[in-house]
C-alpha cells in the first residue's frame, strides 16, 4: 500500500491523498479500467503525486476501500450504537450508512482478500451489528426468538436494494425509516391504534 497508510502526512500531503482518493471513487466508478492518469487530472494533481502516494494501481483500489471502510466505521460511531437507545441507534445508523455507501460505493463493492485489514474491519463492522441487534432484542424491539445472524443479513440486503433502482435518489433519512420498519414489521398489517 501507498505510503500514506504507513505515517502520518502533513496537511497537504493528507489533502491531495484525500482529493486522489476522491477522484479515484468518481473516475473508477464511471469506469473501472481507467488510467491512474485520468484519475489525476480529475483530483488536480500530477500524475507523479498520485503514483508517488499509491505505487500501483492495486494499491490505490487497497486504499480507496480501506478508506472507505474507515468513513463507514466512523458513520456507525456517530449513530452511537452503544449508549442511544436501540432504535434511535438503528435508524442513525442506517442513515449514515445510506450516506456513505452511496458516496464510496465503488470502494465499498469491491471484493478484499480474506484477511486483510479491510476485510476485518468489515468483520468488526458485523459484529458490531449484531450487537446493535442484540440490545434491539433485548429492548423487546425484536423478537426472542428472532436469527440475529439472519437479521442482519436481511439488513444488509434492505440497505444494498435501497441503493438500487428508482428510491437510490431518495433522502437517506427517509429511506432509513423504510428500511428500519421493513426489518421489524415487514408487510403484514399493522396493529391499529386504539381509541382513547
Amino acid at each position: 500500500m501507498g505510503e500514506s497508510a504507513q505515517r502520518p502526512l502533513r496537511a497537504d500531503a493528507e489533502r491531495s491523498v484525500h482529493a486522489i482518493l476522491e477522484a479515484a471513487e468518481r473516475v473508477l466508478g464511471e469506469d473501472p479500467a481507467a488510467p491512474m492518469e485520468r484519475v489525476a487530472e480529475v483530483a488536480g494533481v500530477a500524475r507523479a503525486t498520485v503514483h508517488r502516494r499509491f505505487t500501483s494501481r492495486q494499491a490505490l483500489v487497497e486504499a480507496l476501500a480501506d478508506n472507505a471502510v474507515r468513513r463507514l466505521s466512523q458513520a456507525i460511531d456517530d449513530g452511537r450504537p452503544d449508549t442511544a437507545p436501540p432504535l434511535v441507534a438503528l435508524h442513525g445508523i442506517t442513515a449514515n450508512v445510506l450516506r456513505v455507501k452511496t458516496t464510496w460505493s465503488f470502494a465499498l463493492d469491491r471484493s478484499t482478500a480474506e484477511g486483510s485489514g479491510t476485510a476485518r474491519a468489515q468483520e468488526e463492522i458485523a459484529l458490531r451489528c449484531l450487537s446493535l441487534f442484540t440490545r434491539a432484542r433485548d429492548a423487546g424491539i425484536l423478537d426472542t426468538a428472532a436469527d440475529l445472524e439472519w437479521v442482519r443479513r436481511v439488513y444488509y440486503a434492505l440497505i444494498g436494494e435501497s441503493l438500487r433502482g428508482p428510491d437510490s435518489d431518495t433522502d437517506p433519512d427517509i429511506l432509513a425509516e423504510r428500511i428500519v420498519r421493513t426489518l421489524l414489521h415487514g408487510f403484514g398489517p399493522r396493529p391499529r391504534a386504539s381509541a382513547p
